[in-house]
């Protein structure tokens, strides 16, 4: 018989985990708050549960005898996966502790310390009155949320004064965090750990939308913006993140920015992100980490590592993006002729659902760049 997979969430980044994981020939099912995701269409068994309910989850669980609960692409869903795996004695590759550190802005930040090079200054807000003493400008974001929502660059404090309450509603704890501003190329980095040691480590540029703070536009594998000085500071200073964030197996992602050639942590996680990267990595070296990541998990199998290959081929992902609460229309997009993989969140007449508030994606294609060594 084969194993029951419980998938929490079914957005687009859950929906390649559910893709794949029907292709291996596993039972797939999958909660969440609302059908509305796109992985509904493809999931073998589907139950009306908010994933951060934790209770009826275990419930569901219990009942369905699922062997393995899990997610991709989503902070809010670590933490109940892990604690449910962990009082359940199912799989799993960090403590429901560590998952809720990542989510929680302001755990992580504590727990990193302010000696811990790569951190950055920070404070946590829960009214108005709590005006941060940092200097503009700084960032505000949720202590709590994901997908870059709620987040905003500050330059005074009418503006402090007039996101804040936008941002406080983002966070399911109400607290606010307000980082010091780092300025610099954004990058991102996809790390895979096997018993405390990295076995895969690629940074790859984050290039986001100039009008909208953090909110992804393109990302570009391999990076151009990390040199080979820059890459030994980055990799001291991610093998150092996970040793004190207790990521000891399986997938990590890191965000970060390059200030005068030093890196800073702008947020970590530990799991798979969810803008399909692991996709566009696989065509730059040749491993699929979505696949490892559950061969791993499963089994404890990392073979698919022993694919690793150089490519001297440059690639980009790049998103299609529009309004919230407007209407689809794929005509407005234009997919190029030789794109490797595209995909479409929405059909044509669909409403774009209002996530971060500011500019949805809602599709993607992927392409060749060319030889990045010339």
């Amino acid at each position: 018989m084969s194993k029951k997979i419980l998938i929490l969430g079914v957005g687009s980044a859950q929906r390649d985990a559910i893709e794949l994981l029907n292709i291996e020939g596993y039972e797939t099912y999958a909660c969440a708050k609302d059908d509305k995701g796109s992985g509904v269409d493809i999931v073998k068994h589907f139950e009306l549960i908010n994933i951060v309910d934790y209770e009826k989850v275990k419930e569901y669980v219990i009942n369905n005898k699922i062997d393995v609960v899990y997610s991709v692409g989503s902070d809010i869903a670590m933490p109940v996966a892990c604690k449910i795996s962990e009082e359940l004695n199912l799989p799993y590759f960090v403590s429901a502790n560590t998952a809720m550190n990542c989510n929680s802005k302001d755990r992580m930040r504590t727990e990193l310390g302010p000696s811990f090079k790569g951190n950055i200054k920070y404070q946590v807000l829960e009214s108005l009155d709590e005006v941060p003493s940092l200097a503009y400008p700084y960032i505000i974001k949720p202590s709590d949320s994901q997908g870059q929502r709620g987040i905003f660059q500050i330059n005074s404090i009418e503006e402090f004064k007039e996101y804040f309450p936008t941002v406080r509603n983002y966070s399911r704890s109400g607290k606010v965090i307000a980082e010091q501003y780092i300025s610099g190329p954004e990058i991102s980095v996809n790390v895979y750990v096997v018993d405390g040691e990295i076995k895969f480590f690629i940074p790859s540029d984050r290039i986001t939308w100039p009008e909208y703070t953090g909110l992804i536009h393109k990302h570009l594998v391999p990076s151009k913006v990390v040199t080979d000085e820059i890459y030994e500071r980055l990799y001291d200073i991610i093998e150092n993140a996970l040793f004190v964030m207790k990521i000891y197996n399986g997938p990590a992602y890191f965000q970060l920015k390059i200030e005068n050639g030093e890196p800073y942590i702008i947020e970590m996680t530990p799991r798979l992100d969810g803008c399909h990267m692991w996709k566009i990595i696989e065509y730059h070296t040749g491993v699929n980490l979505l696949k490892l990541t559950f061969d791993h998990l499963l089994f404890g199998d990392t073979s698919e590592l022993e694919n690793y290959k150089k490519n001297k081929d440059s690639y980009k992902l790049e998103f299609f993006c529009q309004k919230p609460e407007t209407i689809m229309d794929k005509n407005k997009f234009k997919v190029p002729n030789d794109s490797l993989t595209h995909m479409f969140y929405y059909k044509s007449g669909e409403k774009i659902p209002n996530l971060n508030g500011k500019f949805e994606k809602v599709g993607y294609f992927i392409k060749k760049q060319g030889d990045n060594s010339k």
